[in-house]
């Protein structure tokens, strides 16, 4: 197909196509005169996948490039995978000294490495900002959140295709980048649930089982 077919398929203008082609995020088409190229489903799904990645998954143009690259030429180590694909969700930080989230990575089970401290720093830097904010976590909390981040790291890798390495390098790094949004935006309506039923159980208890209603959330914007 011609890059004006290609560019229907895929649902992007033929102007991004060509942007993608020279930033490249998408692979080159087979030359079928100095100015004109054939393009297959390949890139038809590589575009897609492009979209995704810039869109729902939040990222900037060099660092798509990064985990396309990933995707085509995977490291040999399955933990430099899950390094590529944590490097492309999270913003550049300064390492420092984090005694106190190696403590807790340790009291969870977690190993301590040092290529895990940018992760660790990530975690420092959070927590830190929700002591300067004046919010000090429940005691215990923060266990309960490691306990289930296991669970939830535990159901994503049982799934990680055998079939092929690009298979899984495609799974662990897409799962990682696109699956980031759609755990936050979870979370969220997980909590808008948990506080409807707040209300809910609080109105059964004041005025009866039959007191209780979906409208209730209103009152929770007031």
């Amino acid at each position: 197909m011609r890059i004006s077919e290609l560019s229907r398929q895929a649902a992007v203008p033929v102007a991004t196509v060509k942007y993608y082609l020279r930033e490249g995020l998408l692979h080159a088409g087979e030359l079928t005169s100095p100015t004109q190229a054939r393009y297959d489903d390949s890139h038809v799904a590589r575009l897609r996948l492009v979209r995704s990645l810039l869109g729902p998954g939040g990222l900037s143009v060099a660092r798509a490039r990064e985990v396309l690259r990933a995707i085509d030429d995977p490291p040999e180590s399955p933990y430099a995978l899950l390094g590529v694909a944590a490097t492309a969700v999270r913003h550049p930080v300064e390492v420092r000294p984090h005694p106190e989230v190696h403590a807790l990575v340790e009291r969870w089970g977690w190993p301590v490495g040092e290529d895990s401290c940018p992760e660790h720093q990530v975690l420092a830097d959070a927590l830190e900002g929700l002591r300067a904010a004046g919010f000090e976590s429940p005691p215990g909390v923060l266990d309960r959140y490691a306990a289930a981040m296991d669970e939830v790291a535990g159901v994503e890798l049982a799934h990680v295709p055998d079939e092929s390495l690009a298979a899984a390098v495609r799974y662990v790094v897409l799962g990682v980048v696109l699956n980031e949004p759609v755990l936050l935006a979870m979370r969220r309506l997980a909590e808008q649930a948990a506080a409807w039923r707040q209300v809910a159980e609080g109105d059964a208890q004041e005025h009866g089982p039959d007191a209780a209603a979906p409208a209730d959330l209103d009152r929770l914007d007031a």
